[in-house]
Order: structure tokens, then C-alpha cells, then sequence
């Protein structure tokens, strides 16, 4: 069996050298139609992968010949017949020849690239597009000025013209997607911006189709490709134009693209691009996008509209326990003499934000779910999200104890740690309740790296802490914690912002909400701690000295009122930090506040009757001990 093998092979060799003969020889001829009967061979008998042969002959017939053949392809008078020949010829040759590394990357070959375009632009229906793609996608490959060329020539605007006419899976469309791979390390935000966004839109919602519609190799190049742009530094650009998209068609391909991807064994590293998919497709489309009807090829069956939702949570929580592990590990335990340790951290972190920004958005979808969202999820479904959920922020928990048993108060994983803790307890303040109880002061001290006090730890939590202040387990929680003193010093802070023109009434009101909850409940006693007190005094009066908004004046003189319960006006103005102009600015604004109570009340004053009531009990209370205020209110 081996010897007629053998012989067959031999015979082939021996052919095939006769044929590579037959060519240099008809190349080296002096004619051109020699050389055109010497080209033709070639595209009839050589080998693509025979690249020694292909130097062979591209020396043999030179560029100059092969430059004159293109020109007389793309201006040539003569009949269409003809025209369409030479042009076959020429680009299926140069292709060939671009197999070979050195030759793609010669200066004759990248200065066609103009050219070929020009091809490409005129002959888009022709056999010749094929090769047209392999040439540009072979120069852009071998070196970085055949890219540059590929991308100064309009690489990006004549692929997104074309990509929508390409057949789904094809060739041309595989070399298509890996092109634009190519050419996104020549976009910044600023060339986006000003020259293709409107274009890479486009290319997104094609790429999309393939997402979704292939079960192959292009597939998983398609992932890749979107995964890429929507990290990209203009990926936010690239949202705002893709929300104006009124064919909804990609952003479902884009959800079943998903679903394939994450209900199937695919390496970890490509379940992690589909979640960057998903959270760009919720940015883009809202919450709702993870629920919707699935289409796969070759999936008869109906697929429950509530598969994605499920996926990506679960997919999701898997992540935050390997990541959170593997950053806990990086942090505490690894060495920390490797040059690689911090860029690993640093790479941990940013994915992090990702599958923290998807599961915020999942717990904003379950809050909100028959509500404003239009969707229903039923029972069993709902019970999966929940248990994921509580799953997730256990997790989370435990990487914010293992920090605080390390002393590390200070870091943006930690920050958003509690940014998510806080979403979720926002929605459920009773979950938790043992962790959180044991970790609620460490989380309201936690900072960013770029933050010199904890402020945003806090206004993550105010949401949780104002409904858990409404009980008196909740205030004892926050005393005891001393975490009441950061609850101040932020709306402290938030006073000032306001007071420089940012608005933030969300967090004002909510910071006031629990301080009031606080200081309304008698068991709780705060004599040790006066001078926080006396700050949020001064910090109320200059800020309302300057205010006209009914909201902020009664919400200020609430405050006070609750706050002079527990003192006098002796003991203040014999506190080193309290003057007596501050006295006079809280003495108007418990007037001004008392003086919206009447029969001619506005109505902002009727919307904030508890509010009122308030100081006027309060006022009742402790008006004998505060004589400046009492005059105040007099006159």
C-alpha cells in the first residue's frame, strides 16, 4: 500500500514542478501576453500554501507588470468583458501573493491598498470582492503601515456600506469582521466621534446578526469583535447612537448571541465577554432588554422569555465569587514584589465593575418588575432571582469582611462593594441582617481611592439607613455603630455642594429623613457627642440663611427643633465652636418655619405639615430655654 502511495506522491511533485517551470518560464517571457498565459497558470496550479513558489514567481513577473495589470483593470476603455477580466486576474494574483508575509508587507503592495478600494467601490457585486477583502485583510495583517493604509483609505465607511449586503457567514463576511477588529486600534474617542460613529453603529448591528445567527469559528470572532468596541474608550458615544437605531432586530440578536454563548461550555474568558455584552445591551436598551423572546438556530421549542434574565444573573454571581476571591487573594495573600501584581488587581477591579454594574441593574429590573417596566416574571422565576440575589451580596459581604479584618478602609472595589450592598438593601433592609449588623460602621467608612472622608460609602447606604431608622432596633443599630456621625458629616457635605450649585436633593433628603428618625426616638441618647451635633447646627444655619426652597427650610428647622431637645441656649452659645450670629440665623430660620403655620398656609407648607408639626411641638417644648429664639418668633 505504501509503495504505490509513494509513487503517486512522487508523480504529483514531479507535475507539480513541471507547472512551476512552465510558469517562470512564460513569466520571464518579453510579451505580455506571455506573462498574462504564465499568470493564468499560476491561479490554476499553484498551491496557496506553497509559498516558496509563490516568491518564486512574484520575483519572476515583478511588481511593475502586476501594477500595470490593476490600472488597465480599474481604467481600461476596452469592452466590460475584458475590464472584468484583467481585474480578476490582477486582484486574485495579488491576494496570492500576499500569502507570503514579505510581500504583503512591501511598500508596492500597500500602495495598491488606494486602489483596490477603488475596486471594491465600483465592483461590489463581482466574483473579484472576495479577493479584494483576502489582499486587504493580508497587508493589514503583515505590517502597521498596511494598516494605517487600509484605514486612511476609508476602511471603516466602505465596510460599513458593504458589511449590511454581505452573506451571513461567508468568507467575505468573516474577513469583513476581522478587518474592523483590525482597524479599531486606530480609533480614539475624538476620530469617532467627529468621523465614524454613525458608520460603527452600523458595522455593530450587522456584527450582531452574526452574533446571534452563527453556530461556527465567526461566531466567537463576532463576540470578540463587539466585546472590543463596547470596552473601547468611546463605547458611551457609540450608546447614544445605537439607542436611535429603530430597528430593534440587532438588539435581539444581540440577546440571543447572549443566551447561546452563556448557556453553553465556552472558556471563561468569553462567558466574561458576553456579560460586558449584556451590560452594554442594558445601558443601551434598559433594564427590560433581559427579558424578551430567544430565537436560536435549530431550537424549535418556545425558550422561556426569562432565560437571559436568568442566565446573566447566574453567570454573573459566578464571576463576583471567582473575581472577589481572586482580588481578596491578589490583595492579602500573593507577593507583592511582582511588577504584575498591581496591573492584575487593577484588571480584577475594572471587571468587577462590570458584573457589579449588571447585578445593580438586575436588582433595579426585580424592584421595578409590573411596575414601570411593563414585564412580568413568574413566581418560580422570581424566587431564582432572589435566592441569586441573596447569593451575590453574601458574597460581597464576605469580601468586605475579609478587607475590614485586614484594616483596608480605602479602595474602589471596596466602594462599589457597598454601592451594590447598599442597591440591594434599598429594595430589601432586612436581608442580611447579621452581617450587616456586624459590618454597618466599617461599610460607612469605607472611601475611594480618590476621596480624603467617607462620603459616597454613605450616600449608598441612605436609602437602607432611612428605612431602618423608622424602628428603634434600626437607631440603636446606627448609635451604637457610630455610624450616625458619618450620616451628619455627609449631609454636612451635601449642604455644601448644594449650597455651590449641585444639586443632590435625593441624598439631602434621605440624610435628613434618618437623621430625624434618630433623634426622634427618646431611647436613644447622644450627650457624649455634642460637638457633631453643634457642626450640623452651624452647617443648617448658614445654608438656610441663604435658601428660599419651603422643602429645605422646613427639613433644616425639623432638625434643629429635634436637636434642641437636647440642649439649651446657654450651654450653646458656651460651647468654644457656636457663636452667637449663628444663634441669630437658626432663631430666623425657626421663625420663618413657624410663621408658614396658619389659615393662608401655601401649599409647600401643606405638603410639609408633618414637618411642621414637628417644630411646633418641638417649640413648645423648649422655648423657655431658648429666649433668643422665643423673641425671635415674637416679633
Amino acid at each position: 500500500m505504501e509503495e504505490p502511495q509513494l509513487l503517486q506522491q512522487q508523480e504529483e511533485e514531479q507535475s507539480q514542478s513541471v507547472s512551476l517551470q512552465d510558469c517562470l518560464k512564460l513569466l520571464k517571457g518579453e510579451q505580455d501576453e506571455q506573462r498574462l498565459a504564465g499568470l493564468l497558470l499560476v491561479t490554476k496550479s499553484c498551491k496557496s500554501d506553497d509559498l516558496v513558489s509563490l516568491r518564486a514567481i512574484y520575483d519572476a513577473v515583478g511588481p511593475h507588470f502586476l501594477d500595470r495589470l490593476l490600472r488597465t483593470g480599474v481604467v481600461s476603455s476596452g469592452s466590460g468583458e475584458n475590464r472584468d477580466a484583467y481585474l480578476q486576474l490582477s486582484v486574485s494574483v495579488l491576494s496570492a501573493f500576499c500569502r507570503v508575509s514579505e510581500i504583503a508587507s512591501s511598500k508596492e503592495m500597500v500602495s495598491k491598498v488606494p486602489m483596490i478600494f477603488e475596486v471594491m467601490s465600483m465592483k461590489s457585486g463581482m466574483p473579484v470582492l472576495e479577493e479584494c477583502y483576502e489582499f486587504l485583510y493580508l497587508v493589514s495583517t503583515a505590517s502597521e503601515d498596511g494598516l494605517t493604509a487600509v484605514y486612511e483609505s476609508g476602511g471603516i465607511k466602505l465596510l460599513a456600506h458593504q458589511m449590511s449586503a454581505l452573506p451571513d457567514g461567508s468568507r467575505l463576511m468573516e474577513l469583513a469582521t476581522k478587518l474592523v477588529q483590525l482597524m479599531l486600534k486606530k480609533l480614539s474617542q475624538g476620530i469617532v466621534e467627529n468621523d465614524h460613529l454613525s458608520e460603527l453603529s452600523v458595522i455593530v448591528t450587522k456584527i450582531a446578526r452574526q452574533f446571534a445567527l452563527l453556530q461556527n469559528a465567526l461566531k466567537f470572532e463576532a463576540l470578540h469583535l463587539l466585546s472590543a468596541i463596547f470596552s473601547s474608550e468611546y463605547s458611551t458615544l457609540l450608546h447614544d447612537a445605537l439607542r436611535v437605531i429603530q430597528n430593534e432586530n440587532w438588539s435581539n440578536h444581540m440577546r440571543d448571541g447572549v443566551a447561546t454563548i452563556l448557556q453553553n461550555r465556552v472558556a471563561p474568558a468569553e462567558k466574561f465577554e458576553a456579560l460586558i455584552l449584556a451590560e452594554s445591551m442594558v445601558s443601551i436598551k434598559g433594564e427590560g432588554w433581559l427579558i424578551g423572546q430567544i430565537n436560536l438556530p435549530n431550537v424549535q421549542d418556545p425558550i422561556p422569555a426569562d432565560r437571559c434574565l436568568l442566565l446573566v444573573l447566574e453567570s454573573s454571581r459566578v464571576e463576583v465569587a471567582v473575581l472577589l476571591n481572586e482580588l481578596a487573594y491578589s490583595k492579602y495573600e500573593a507577593s507583592k514584589s511582582s511588577s504584575s501584581a498591581a496591573e492584575t488587581i487593577i484588571s480584577k477591579q475594572q471587571k468587577v465593575t462590570v458584573v457589579f454594574s449588571l447585578v445593580e441593574k438586575i436588582i433595579k429590573l426585580i424592584s421595578n418588575i409590573g411596575e414601570t417596566e411593563g414585564h412580568v416574571l413568574d413566581e418560580n422565576t422570581f424566587i431564582k432571582a432572589i435566592n441569586g440575589l441573596n447569593e451575590t451580596i453574601g458574597v460581597v459581604l464576605e469580601y468586605l469582611q475579609d478587607a475590614k479584618e485586614h484594616g483596608q478602609k480605602v479602595g474602589n472595589d471596596l466602594l462599589a462593594s457597598v454601592r451594590l450592598v447598599g442597591s440591594y438593601l434599598a429594595e430589601a433592609p432586612v436581608a442580611c441582617e447579621d452581617k450587616i449588623t456586624e459590618l454597618l460602621g466599617y461599610m460607612l467608612s469605607v472611601e475611594g481611592e480618590h476621596e480624603s472622608s467617607p462620603f459616597y460609602s454613605v450616600c449608598f447606604l441612605l436609602p437602607m439607613l432611612c428605612q431602618k431608622t423608622m424602628k428603634i432596633e434600626g437607631c440603636k443599630l446606627l448609635a451604637s455603630s457610630g455610624g450616625y456621625k458619618a450620616v451628619v458629616d455627609c449631609l454636612m457635605k451635601l449642604i455644601e455642594q448644594n449650597r455651590n450649585g449641585v444639586e443632590n436633593n435625593g441624598c439631602i433628603f434621605l440624610a435628613c429623613d434618618t437623621i430625624m428618625n434618630l433623634l426622634k426616638m427618646e431611647q436613644i441618647t447622644f450627650s457624649e457627642d455634642e460637638s457633631t451635633f453643634i457642626s450640623l447646627l452651624k452647617a443648617l444655619a448658614l445654608w438656610t440663611e441663604k435658601t428660599n426652597d419651603q422643602s429645605f427650610i422646613m427639613l433644616a428647622s425639623s432638625i434643629c427643633t429635634l436637636i434642641f431637645d437636647m440642649t439649651s441656649e446657654n450651654a450653646l452659645l458656651n460651647h468654644p465652636s457656636f457663636s452667637s450670629s449663628c444663634l441669630d440665623s437658626l432663631s430666623r430660620l425657626i421663625a420663618r418655619s413657624l410663621a408658614s403655620w396658619g389659615q393662608d398656609m401655601s401649599d409647600a407648607a401643606k405638603a410639609d405639615m408633618d414637618l411642621l408639626e414637628i417644630v411646633t411641638a418641638g417649640y413648645s417644648r423648649w422655648a423657655d430655654r431658648f429666649p433668643q429664639i422665643q423673641k425671635a418668633v415674637g416679633r
